[in-house]
């Protein structure tokens, strides 16, 4: 029996702009097979708390196992490790 693999993305979208290094890591993920739980950052506010709470300067940040992956691009490259 084969493990399901999740991710958790948390990424911006807001009224007047959609991330699209979000888009990009959703899609990542999904397409590495990885189911994704999905936190959407609604408001400036919300981004803003999210990156005090986690120390990061960005988003969106990938979670794989708990562990911080990070941004697209080191989703990227932890892929493809």
């Amino acid at each position: 029996m084969s493990e399901t693999k999740t991710a958790t993305l948390y990424r911006m979208v807001l009224p007047d702009h959609i991330c699209p290094f979000g888009v990009r890591a959703k899609a990542m993920l999904e397409e590495a097979g990885f189911a994704v739980d999905e936190h959407i950052l609604a408001s400036r506010d919300e981004v803003d708390a999210f990156e005090a709470k986690h120390g990061v300067d960005t988003t969106p940040q990938i979670f794989i196992h708990g562990e911080r992956i990070g941004g697209s691009d080191d989703l990227e490259r932890y892929l493809a490790g």
